[in-house]
């Protein structure tokens, strides 16, 4: 199939898509939860709407103490007696949660753009080295997520097992995925994109960490056009993207414009075979941070239930 070309791989015209995204006083000046606004108790109770077979699904990657080129920081896990004769054991773990290999939320103030966090706060006034972030932490996010959750399905779409690492994901490959999966996305859905890349690795194997397909700057502006809540995904943005001022158009723009709360690196090749399985591509989505006041991110435990 041939590739849509990119719509905006010029600085001005991104810059355009982060003005016109941005929710800075949407929900008032000292607001730390950005999207997550969006997802209302009439929201929530649409949600639980969706628990039909009670089949629930883990979207978590397993927590791995082994180096790899996919987990080059693995996780610190220790057990201990508790005493000399135990009656329990007990456990210490440190983490890196941002990365590839663990499956985490961002805090809205992880990312900054020239200088600026969501709302318009400088990282000069909101970032401390012994308490973390001031502002826009992942403690903003303790409530946790309980919302409709959506599959786009864009490698199904397109017709492919998996787009390929150097492919951009368009708004024209969301809305196609939109009507090959039956829903439309809607305000407050935390919503999942699958581009097949955990598919390619396994047949493939694992390639360069660094080479991704992923959306475009323009398929950034219709998350915040469409007002999702949550975005997620074996797919960010198209790694390495082509500008020098919007490296990371979807943090840039996600993060600090609009204040959207990443899912990073969840599984969604078991997700997509039960979509296809259980004949719908919705399905309750839920999880919660662990609640680090100052904290930029937090390994979470995703679960679908359908």
């Amino acid at each position: 199939m041939t590739q849509a070309p990119l719509p905006l791989t010029d600085d001005g015209s991104i810059a355009a898509v982060f003005e016109a995204s941005k929710n800075w006083g949407r929900w008032g000046d000292d607001d730390g939860k950005g999207t997550l606004n969006l997802i209302t108790p009439a929201k929530r109770v649409e949600a639980a709407g969706l628990v039909r077979s009670g089949r629930s699904l883990s979207l978590a990657q397993p927590l791995s103490k082994h180096a790899s080129v996919k987990n080059p920081r693995p996780i610190t896990h220790l057990t201990a007696f508790e005493s000399h004769q135990p009656r329990a054991m007990i456990d210490y773990f440190g983490m890196v949660p941002h990365g590839f290999s663990v499956t985490h939320l961002d805090a809205i103030g992880h990312v900054f753009f020239e200088d600026t966090l969501y709302n318009g706060h400088r990282a000069a006034d909101v970032c401390s080295k012994s308490d973390g972030l001031l502002e826009c932490s992942i403690y903003a996010q303790r409530e946790g997520i309980f919302t409709r959750g959506v599959l786009l399905d864009v490698a199904a779409a397109r017709g492919v097992e998996w787009l390929e690492p150097d492919a951009y994901v368009t708004v024209a490959d969301l809305e196609a995925a939109e009507a090959h999966g039956g829903v439309e996305v809607s305000s407050g859905d935390a919503l999942l994109v699958r581009v097949g890349r955990d598919a390619c690795e396994e047949a493939r194997g694992v390639g360069d960490q660094a080479q991704r397909a992923g959306l475009d700057a323009a398929a950034v502006g219709w998350l915040h056009e469409r007002d999702i809540a949550v975005f997620g995904g074996d797919c960010i943005e198209r790694m390495p993207y082509p500008s020098e001022r919007f490296p990371v158009p979807l943090h840039q723009i996600g993060c600090v414009a609009m204040g959207l709360v990443l899912l990073d690196t969840p599984l969604v090749e078991d997700l997509a075979r039960a979509c296809a399985e259980q004949g719908r591509f919705e399905f309750l989505l839920t999880c919660a941070p662990l609640p680090i006041p100052g904290g930029t991110g937090s390994p979470v435990n995703p679960l679908a239930v359908f």
